[in-house]
């Protein structure tokens, strides 16, 4: 760790999206990913690029991003388990530290039917009680119900659940925006910004931006091609970058919005397949899906334009955060970062079965529910895991 002479506590931002995977940037290497907004802002900070979700699912990966635990030690074991009353969260933390806090956007850790559609107003329109938003001061958000267009939010200054017309990025973000400039004299304040998109459904229109031409877009090595894997592929990815084009967009204008200090964190929950192996969604642990983007922007340590290779996971940023606000740089302490699905997700195109394991930037080990080695990719000579060590009787006892 760093140590450096006391400053200022700086105002700090986590912007927070859902199913954007690492490689589905410009910056990343991806052609078909028009996200100049996001490029500038890597090329200004930070780039972590071998970033991992410690958990490839929403609820799971929220919760461990928020507290610092993974689960199920969090308290979030199976995908409709709330995050306990009076769990300590980074908004607890930092409140502590004379912090204003707020909260923006999706939840998708409060009590809910599992029962209910999952899709729709009604999950949409589920009221997050003010005990279950994670000890933030300012709460403006939903549950959930994937709704990319006209969202419903409710929360500190809307105790009933209300629509706003427009592309879910851009009312967030521009909400957020508002309400942080009115605050910018009552410095210093920390924010998160959770958006949806670019979660499916891919089919929704994305702010007037058009689905790309399925046929000119470019699919990782690891897509299987000439048949139904790759046909879904390419008409899903047409809408994927369609929504990742938008909300790079609007990111941009609330990024301009907000002043130049701001510590500004951009990640994902985690990825998405898209065919990749065969298989969609997420929840698997292939480096589509546990891979997320993580840039920072404005930190103690965080040089313009530089890459680091050390093996972070979301569940680290709650620790970073908290060195930044001391005028510390952060630095990964480990070889390689934990990876788990603690259940199984009774959805369709999920993973179907439990797993934990790690990766480095060199090695990925998973464990299958039995306790057996079922993957073993060696990434620095197969970073697309075509070759799976365990399935071939390879060496399996290495360490991180």
């Amino acid at each position: 760790m760093c140590e450096a002479t006391a400053v200022p506590s700086p105002n700090l931002l986590w912007i927070v999206t859902t199913q954007w995977r690492a490689q589905s940037l410009g910056h990343a290497g991806d052609v078909d990913a028009r996200t100049p907004h996001l490029d500038q802002l890597a090329r200004a900070g930070l780039r972590y690029a071998e970033a991992v979700t410690p958990h490839p699912f929403g609820p799971f990966a929220r919760a461990a991003l928020l507290t610092g635990v993974p689960s199920p030690a969090n308290g979030v074991r199976r995908y409709h388990d709330p995050l306990p009353p009076g769990t300590r969260t980074i908004a607890d933390e930092l409140s502590e530290r004379g912090y204003r806090t707020a909260y923006f956007g999706k939840w998708h850790l409060a009590p809910r039917d599992p029962h209910a559609a999952l899709v729709g107003p009604d999950h949409a329109r589920t009221l997050v009680p003010p005990d279950a938003r994670g000890g933030f001061g300012f709460w403006e958000g939903f549950e959930g119900g994937f709704l990319l267009n006209d969202p419903w939010l409710h929360g500190t200054r809307l105790p009933e659940s209300t629509v706003f017309p427009g592309y879910q990025s851009d009312v967030v973000t521009a909400r957020a925006a508002t309400w942080l400039r009115s605050r910018a004299a009552a410095s210093p304040w920390f924010a998160v910004v959770s958006l949806e998109p670019p979660h499916p459904p891919y089919h929704a229109p994305a702010a007037g931006i058009p689905a790309r031409d399925p046929q000119s877009l470019h699919l990782r090595p690891n897509v299987p091609r000439g048949g139904a894997v790759e046909a879904r592929a390419r008409h899903e990815l047409a809408g994927y970058h369609a929504h990742l084009e938008a909300t790079d967009r609007a990111i941009g204008r609330l990024i301009a919005a907000l002043p130049r200090d701001t510590i500004i964190v951009f990640t994902s929950a985690h990825g998405d397949l898209h065919g990749a192996h065969g298989h969609f969604r997420k929840g698997w642990p292939y480096e589509e899906s546990v891979r997320v983007p993580l840039l920072v922007r404005g930190a103690p340590g965080a040089s313009a334009g530089a890459v680091s290779a050390e093996p972070v996971s979301l569940i680290d940023l709650s620790a970073m955060t908290l060195a930044w606000t001391e005028g510390r740089a952060w630095h990964c302490a480990r070889d390689a970062a934990a990876i788990s699905m603690p259940s199984v997700v009774e959805l369709p195109l999920q993973c179907d079965r439990a797993w934990s394991g790690w990766r480095s930037p060199a090695r990925k080990l998973i464990h299958g529910p039995d306790g057996r080695v079922w993957l073993d990719f060696d990434l620095a000579r197969d970073p697309d895991e075509t070759r799976n060590r365990a399935a071939r009787g390879g060496r399996t006892d290495y360490s991180s």
